[in-house]
Formats: structure tokens, C-alpha cells, sequence
């Protein structure tokens, strides 16, 4: 082991060596989680949207705002998830989660993994990297801020922008490139166009655009309460805020757009491993572990655990491995924000 504890420049083979044999997915556990976590999401939605007692539809909120994060959260397990690992697991997430919510896998894969490509990580073409510490303390709020705004952005692009560019190529090619996916570099464009034309991506699409036409069709002639409408995008709302405060704490934002060498990767991001109990609600399906990812991106999320541990005990205190740990979601949060204001 003390071979391992010296070498730091090889941290990615040491890893791969100490965690070889987690990168099995376990289909059970895939499966178990979905179900459970869907039907948990709708049930306490029901309750949130019909409840005559407010405590009950309050609570019954907050359950559905972390049920549905921790469902949409496997999004990022999709992207990578070989179709042969799981079968069934994408087109059944879509169908129970990502349809219904507007979420669609499409917005994820294809646009995610870019994140993880070593000549990408941190630069101006990386679609999820945008430099937080090096911006004034303003830009957290407004990052965090703008999405609230995700209900409308999401039914604006389904049901709205969708149907009509199908009918008007330039406007087809601006909605792939610019608004398909879940990225924080708004720089970024889409170029995988002819993703856009398979089966996968119109089912899920058209699903998407036909689901937000129904519910707001119900709505409109009352079929649907207007009231329930509202608190579903409200759950959705919050939810996405939470998100966004993961992802705010997911990096530490430091790089300046230039390409960053691979151990400089690792360390530009964030674990935050136990004895950190909430990290299980803010940061599920495995995202609590970001920096192990970036460095084993197929180990499976319900392996990042027992991978973190062997690896922390395998490497001596000091090690370069455990320099990317934060205790919890507010003292991470202060600490960017610190960093923020020192940059002013």
C-alpha cells in the first residue's frame, strides 16, 4: 500500500486497481430504486395536490420534492448505463419519470458525457463547467435563482417550441442545438443532430410534447384543478433549485477555460462522504461522490460507497484523494462563495 500512497500522479490507475471489480451494475438494485422512488414521487404528489389539510399537503410536498430529485437524478445513471447492463431501464425511466416530468432522457445523454472528456473538462466546450469562483458573488444567486424558472422553461420547450419546429427546419436546428440540453454553459451548442432524428430521441420527444398538451388540456377545461397544476410545478420548481445548489458545491469552479491536466480535474472537484448524513436527500444516486466519479466514471451509484471506502483506507490521511472532500451543502456554499468574493 505505501506504493499506492506515493503515487499521486497516477491516481486514476491506483483507483481502478483498488476498485476493479465494482463496475458491475446490479440490475435488482436499478430496478428496486426506480419503482420504489416513482411510486413514492406520485403517491406524494397525489396527497400534495388533493389534501384538504395543509400539514398534509405540505409534507407531503417536501416528500415529493426529494422523491422526484432522486428520481430525476438517475438521468446521470442513464448516461452511463449500457443498455445491456440494465435492459429496460431507460425506456422505463423515461416512461415513469422523465416523460411525465418533461425530462426527458434526450436532454442528458450525448450532452453529459462531453463533461468527462479529458480535452473538454473545465473549457469553453465543456457543456456542465462554468467558472463560479472566478465571478462575483451576484452569480451564485442569479445560478441558483434561475431555476425556479425550469417549469416554464420545460413546458416551453415541449409543448411550444417542439411541434412548431417540426414544421420549420431553422428553427428545428436552434431548438436541438440550443435548448435539448441540461447544460450550465450557455455557451454551448448541441452538434449530434442526427441523434435528434432517431427512434429514441422522437418517442421520448413526442411523448413529451403530446403529455404537455394533455395535462394542459385537462387543466383548461377542469379536468384537472388549476391548484394542482400549480403545486406540481411548484415541487418541480424547488426541486430543481435544490439541484442546482448540488451543482453549485459539484466543483470547486477554479479553472480558467483552459485545458486542465487530468489530476487537476480530479481535484477542481467534490466529494462528500460520510459521516455527512444529509448529502443522502441533496445529493442522491450517487452524486455525493462527484470526484470519485470524474475518476471511475462506470463505477455503477450504489458502488461509489464501498469504492470510497476501500480507497480511503488504502491511501494515508494527507493524500491527494481526500483533498477534495466538503463536510456538508451550507459550508460548501460558503466556502464558494468565500472564494468568490476574494476573486472581486
Amino acid at each position: 500500500m505505501n506504493a499506492i500512497a506515493d503515487s499521486e500522479a497516477s491516481l486514476a490507475r491506483q483507483a481502478n486497481e483498488l476498485a476493479r471489480d465494482l463496475a458491475r451494475a446490479n440490475p435488482r438494485v436499478y430496478w428496486l430504486d426506480l419503482c420504489v422512488t416513482a411510486a413514492v414521487t406520485w403517491l406524494s404528489l397525489a396527497i400534495a395536490t388533493t389534501s384538504a389539510s395543509t400539514a398534509w399537503a405540505v409534507t407531503a410536498g417536501v416528500v415529493c420534492i426529494l422523491a422526484l430529485y432522486r428520481g430525476i437524478s438517475f438521468i446521470h445513471e442513464l448516461t452511463h448505463l449500457r443498455p445491456d447492463e440494465v435492459p429496460g431501464f431507460h425506456i422505463a425511466w423515461n416512461v415513469l419519470i422523465g416523460v411525465p416530468w418533461l425530462t426527458p432522457s434526450l436532454l442528458y445523454e450525448g450532452v453529459h458525457i462531453l463533461h468527462h472528456a479529458k480535452d473538454r473538462y473545465g473549457t469553453a466546450r465543456d457543456p456542465e463547467y462554468h467558472p463560479l469562483a472566478r465571478r462575483p458573488p451576484h452569480e451564485l444567486a442569479a445560478f441558483v435563482g434561475i431555476a425556479l424558472l425550469a417549469p416554464v422553461g420545460v413546458i416551453l420547450r415541449f409543448a411550444v417550441l417542439a411541434p412548431i419546429s417540426f414544421l420549420i427546419p431553422p428553427l428545428r436546428r436552434f431548438v436541438v442545438a440550443k435548448t435539448s440540453g441540461m447544460v450550465i454553459n450557455l455557451g454551448f451548442s448541441r452538434e449530434d443532430h442526427d441523434r435528434a432524428a432517431s427512434a429514441p430521441w422522437l418517442a421520448q420527444e413526442i411523448g413529451a410534447w403530446l403529455w404537455s398538451w394533455m395535462i394542459l388540456g385537462l387543466t383548461a377545461t377542469g379536468v384537472i384543478p388549476l391548484r394542482a397544476l400549480i403545486i406540481a410545478m411548484v415541487i418541480f420548481s424547488l426541486m430543481t433549485v435544490l439541484n442546482q445548489m448540488r451543482t453549485a458545491v459539484a466543483h470547486y469552479w477554479e479553472n480558467d477555460g483552459e485545458q486542465m491536466p487530468v489530476l487537476d480535474q480530479f481535484l477542481d472537484s467534490v466529494n462528500v462522504p460520510p459521516p455527512a448524513l444529509l448529502p443522502f436527500l441533496w445529493a442522491p444516486v450517487g452524486l455525493r461522490y462527484h470526484a470519485l466519479h470524474h475518476l471511475m466514471p462506470r463505477l455503477p451509484y450504489h458502488n461509489l460507497g464501498t469504492a470510497h471506502r476501500r480507497l480511503t483506507e488504502a491511501f494515508p490521511a494527507d493524500h491527494v484523494y481526500r483533498r477534495v472532500e466538503q463536510p456538508e451543502l451550507f459550508p460548501a456554499l460558503a466556502r464558494l462563495l468565500g472564494r468568490m468574493r476574494l476573486k472581486r
